[in-house]
């Protein structure tokens, strides 16, 4: 079974920094790509990062060049450094995982986590 897990959410003022994890297991951690998505209240899920199985790292124009996505193939872990944090990026953020290609369209994905809550207060 499947499962992702992620950790570190919480409130914080506009400026700060938080590192979220996304703990994988069930599933050969190498063969998949993984992405964060985040979902604000009223407003649809969107992606974040998409941090594939062998190429670059993509960004959401919203979060480029503040938040840094990376994987951690020997623990089985998915990262998000999010820094100078805005009110704009609250919302609940989900980790989410799949075979093959790797895109940044949410209905793609497979597996999916639970989902931190992250609250940026100004």
């Amino acid at each position: 079974q499947v499962q992702l897990v992620e950790s570190g959410g919480g409130l914080v003022q506009a400026g700060d920094s938080l590192r979220l994890s996304c703990a994988v297991s069930g599933v050969a951690f190498s063969t998949v790509n993984l992405a964060w998505f985040r979902q604000a209240p009223g407003k649809e899920r969107e992606i974040v990062a998409v941090v594939p199985i062998s190429s670059s790292t993509y960004y959401g124009d919203s979060v480029k060049g503040r938040f840094t996505s990376s994987r951690d193939n020997t623990k089985n872990t998915l990262y998000l450094q999010m820094n100078s944090l805005k009110p704009d990026d609250t919302a609940v953020y989900h980790c989410a995982a799949k075979r093959g290609m790797w895109t940044t369209l949410r209905n793609t994905y497979n597996y999916w986590g639970q989902g931190t809550q992250v609250t940026v207060s100004s």
